[in-house]
């Protein structure tokens, strides 16, 4: 079964439940095949996440920091980060996402285990994520035991304690609260630039049908247009330009797969796209098929 992308608001934050109340922890398969284009897109949500790589590789994306990451690999990824990944040479990945709320670990809001050892990673904007190797003692013990919840919970539909992983996942927190206090304070990593990014993105959700302008998405984040478009790789590791085609062309898979009385030319129109031609042009370049193409597989599938 394929999925369209992720259940994701227009501020970007994914809708998605990790659990519940009494237990905020979700365990889940991913496989990036299962996303359209290979690739799941920038997006964010409170709870922190654990990625342990299964089979293949991704190119994996946190804030301002890329990762290839490869089979055995894991990362965290912190509370409110933006993150997002796609296939490497077109191969596909299979990767076990393990998200939880802080509350897992600290118990109760203002815990002393809150207080002490939770903000100081939650509330530090430079730690946004950190590679998991095996060369590390302390991060092969949770890849080890995070594999082991992939064979015992994914494949083999088993039951898990709850304790056991509430007892490892602490372990963790102990250990990566170590290595982040033990660094040389270099500074916060300006917020700003966050929420920047995430007024960028945000304009251009609300906006792409429209004939977005470098000029009017820059004068929406008070950035001039060289600024923007040069701040925006930095952090996104893309174009802004680009970044507004594939959206563009996401956005366009829907109404593709979902009203086949609505004309390729009226889709380009409501995706921003001057004419379907060009809609056309950049579609195959990223879906390796032409719109047509894609709608007659999608509709024998």
């Amino acid at each position: 079964m394929f999925l369209l992308q992720l259940n994701i608001n227009k501020e970007k934050k994914e809708l998605k439940t990790h659990g519940d109340y009494a237990f905020p922890v979700n365990i889940s398969e991913e496989i990036l095949s299962h996303y359209e284009g290979g690739t799941f897109l920038w997006h964010w949500h409170p709870e922190i996440e654990l990625t342990y790589i299964v089979d293949g590789q991704i190119e994996y994306n946190i804030n301002e920091k890329s990762y290839i990451l490869k089979k055995g690999d894991g990362v965290f990824g912190n509370s409110n980060t933006m993150h997002s990944g796609k296939m490497v040479e077109n191969k596909d990945c299979t990767y076990l996402s393990v998200t939880f709320h802080p509350r897992f670990i600290y118990g109760f809001e203002n815990s002393l285990i809150q207080t002490k050892y939770v903000n100081f990673i939650l509330g530090n904007h430079r730690i946004s994520s950190l590679k998991l190797t095996d060369d590390v003692d302390w991060q092969r013990d949770i890849l080890n035991f995070l594999n082991t919840l992939y064979k015992e919970v994914v494949l083999n539909k088993k039951e898990f304690d709850e304790l056991i992983i509430h007892i490892e996942f602490s372990k963790f927190w102990l250990n990566i609260y170590k290595y982040f206090s033990s660094l040389p304070d270099t500074g916060k990593r300006n917020e700003n630039n966050i929420n920047r990014i995430k007024d960028i993105l945000t304009y251009i959700h609300h906006n792409y049908s429209e004939p977005l302008t470098l000029d009017d998405i820059a004068n929406n984040v008070n950035l001039c247009k060289s600024e923007c478009c040069r701040f925006f790789k930095k952090n996104m590791k893309i174009t802004l330009f680009d970044y507004l085609l594939f959206y563009r062309i996401q956005q366009s898979l829907p109404m593709l797969t979902d009203n086949d009385n609505i004309s390729i030319t009226e889709i380009s129109e409501k995706c921003g796209f001057s004419n379907s031609c060009y809609y056309g042009k950049i579609f195959k370049r990223y879906m390796k098929c032409t719109p047509s193409e894609y709608r007659k597989n999608r509709r024998n599938t």
